[in-house]
C-alpha cells in the first residue's frame, strides 16, 4: 500500500534544482520502492541531450530497467515536481507503476488530471495495462518557483532564443486551493 512520504518529494525538489542548474526545466522525481527505498532519480535532460523524450521519468525509468524487471513496478511510487506529461503519463501506465506523487499541475500537457486522465482513463486498460493513483500539490509552492525562475531566464538551447530583459520573477504564489 502506498503512503505519501514528504522525504521522498524533499528529494525530488532537489533533483528539479539539479536540472535547473544544468539548464534544463526544472523537474526532478525519485521512484520508491516499498515506500522505503529510491531506486533511482531522475531529471530533464532534453536540451543536454538534444532529445526532447529524455524526461526526468523516462530518465529514470531507464535505471531501473537496468536492474529490475518491469513486474518490480507493482510496488513502486513516483514522486515528481510537476504533473507527468502525455507521453510520461502514458509510459507510467505502461510499466504500471503503483502511485504518483506531485508537486504542481502541468496545464499544457498534463498527463494525471490537467489536461488528460491518462492515470485513470479505463478506455486504456488493453495489454495488461491499468490505471494508478494520482494526487498533486506536494510542495507546490517550491515546484512552481523553480519553473517561474527557469522561464524568466535566458534558454540559449532554445530553437529560437527569446530575449528577457524585461520579465520580473512573480514571487507570489496563490494556493493551490484559492485558484
Amino acid at each position: 500500500m502506498s503512503q505519501y512520504d514528504a522525504t521522498f518529494m524533499k528529494a525530488a525538489i532537489e533533483v528539479a534544482q539539479e536540472a535547473y542548474d544544468n539548464l534544463e526545466v526544472p523537474v526532478g522525481c525519485v521512484f520508491v520502492l516499498d515506500n522505503k527505498t529510491i531506486l533511482a532519480k531522475g531529471r530533464n535532460r532534453p536540451n543536454e541531450t538534444c532529445n526532447a523524450t529524455r524526461h526526468a521519468e523516462m530518465e529514470a525509468i531507464d535505471t531501473i530497467l537496468n536492474e529490475h524487471s518491469t513486474t518490480s513496478f507493482s510496488n513502486v511510487d513516483l514522486y515528481v515536481t510537476v504533473e507527468p506529461c502525455i507521453m510520461c503519463a502514458s509510459a507510467l501506465r505502461q510499466i504500471g507503476i503503483r502511485h504518483v506523487y506531485f508537486g504542481c499541475g502541468n496545464d499544457k500537457f498534463g498527463g494525471n488530471g490537467s489536461v488528460f486522465n491518462i492515470h485513470s482513463d479505463t478506455r486504456l486498460d488493453v495489454s495488461g495495462s491499468k490505471g494508478y493513483e494520482s494526487e498533486g500539490g506536494y510542495f507546490y509552492e517550491e515546484a512552481i518557483m523553480l519553473l517561474r525562475k527557469f522561464y524568466v531566464r535566458e534558454n540559449k538551447n532554445a530553437p529560437i532564443p527569446r530575449k528577457k530583459i524585461n520579465r520580473i520573477l512573480k514571487t507570489e504564489i496563490v494556493p493551490k486551493n484559492q485558484q
